[in-house]
Parts: C-alpha cells; sequence; structure tokens
C-alpha cells in the first residue's frame, strides 16, 4: 500500500510550514464573510495560522489576511476574528 504524505499549509504569521490539522483555518465564504473554520472543511478560500496568539497578531500586522483569503477587513471584522480565534483556541 502507498503511505500518503500528510496534507502541509503555511502559516500566515510566522510562515512555519506544518500538517493543516496542527493550525487553524480561517475561511472566506462565497458571500464575502471572513470565519474561523475549526472543521477546516467549510466551503471557500482558507488560509492558516499556528494556533498562538502571536502567530494572529503578526498575520494581522503584515495584512496577510487580506492578500490570502482576497479579502478587505475592517478593524471591527479583526476583532471578531481574534474573539473567535480566542474561542477556538480554549476549546
Amino acid at each position: 500500500m502507498k503511505v500518503r504524505k500528510p496534507p502541509l499549509r503555511s502559516c500566515l504569521g510566522c510562515g512555519r510550514e506544518a500538517d493543516k490539522r496542527e493550525l487553524v483555518r480561517f475561511v472566506r465564504t462565497p458571500d464575502g464573510e471572513v470565519h474561523v473554520d475549526p472543521t477546516g472543511k467549510k466551503n471557500g478560500r482558507g488560509g492558516y495560522v499556528c494556533a498562538t496568539s502571536r502567530c494572529f497578531e503578526a498575520a494581522v500586522r503584515k495584512k496577510r489576511f487580506a492578500a490570502a483569503l482576497h479579502a478587505n477587513l475592517q478593524e471591527d471584522d479583526v476583532e471578531r476574528l481574534r474573539e473567535e480565534f480566542e474561542q477556538t483556541l480554549r476549546q
């Protein structure tokens, strides 16, 4: 039997490459909203961040969410995503 390689993704904050199950996925849905996707299976364009607030803040500071998700994020969107991200980390 052929052994499958684990799917690798890069963190938007630090650039580290890791198994996608180790990272937290953010998704821009077809209707244009950006959310945290804890299941990793929602439809839409996705971007990944390490499960640390330091990487999340680096991705926000470097405007990597806007580039990766092809979405313009306002300050209130970033605050909502920060709350969703921290809630996901607590689970």
